[in-house]
């Protein structure tokens, strides 16, 4: 009687068991994990995650080291997935106060080794803004004076493009806008599109050349059109 008595209890607190939802245990809160440093590929120092190029950390280790290493730091850094004249990076040691005695050594041993090359910058320059932006050598020449390029390198490589080469692009411009200035009145097109041209640094004869025949095309009147606009 006593051991029916004992299953039967046992068999009741078991269903109880079962039917009452177990309770989770809390657990504990996550400590935050406190920030590592890495070291930065270009310069070999040590950064932490909340720094950047400006920060006060970043400017007293770069400050505390000798001028040339400080100069060499600067270059490898501006020239990182950019590249960049000598002028311009003398420009940016200038600006942190880098002797220019020292900022000379360094340009120089960067050109040795390649990683500075004027030469190789005016004829990448020239190649993607003539395609892209459509520029002829005029204004080539102009955007490469401003960058410090040497008038010799820069002739060297606007060379490169050929006047027929520069005629063709020419009238991709002008077709790409044709379609805009219908509607308009022959002469007001006319200044429209020339216009454009010139201020890409095509010569005027070649604009206007361009132009006359882009509208003969369209059957405009162009008759007293080959005088200078």
């Amino acid at each position: 009687m006593r051991t029916r008595r004992a299953a039967r209890t046992r068999r009741l607190r078991a269903r109880t068991r079962r039917a009452s939802p177990s309770r989770p245990r809390p657990r504990p809160p996550r400590r935050p994990r406190p920030p590592r440093p890495r070291a930065d590929p270009v310069t070999g120092r040590t950064e932490w995650p909340d720094d950047s190029p400006d920060s006060s950390r970043a400017e007293k280790e770069l400050s505390s080291q000798d001028p040339a290493e400080q100069a060499r730091a600067i270059c490898l850094r501006l020239l990182t997935g950019t590249p960049r004249t000598r002028k311009q990076l003398a420009d940016a040691l200038r600006k942190r106060d880098i002797p220019d005695e020292v900022a000379d050594e360094v340009l120089s041993r960067f050109e040795d080794v390649g990683l500075i090359d004027d030469a190789a910058f005016a004829g990448a320059w020239v190649e993607s803004r003539h395609h892209g932006r459509g520029l002829a050598r005029r204004a080539l020449a102009r955007e490469l004076r401003t960058k410090g390029v040497d008038p010799t390198v820069i002739q060297e490589a606007v060379e490169r493009l050929d006047s027929d080469q520069e005629e063709a692009r020419a009238r991709e411009l002008v077709d790409r806008k044709l379609r805009a200035t219908r509607g308009l009145e022959r002469d007001r097109r006319l200044r429209r599109l020339a216009g454009m041209l010139a201020r890409k640094g095509y010569p005027e004869g070649m604009a206007l050349r361009v132009v006359r025949r882009a509208l003969e095309e369209e059957g405009e009147d162009t008759e007293g059109l080959e005088e200078p606009f």
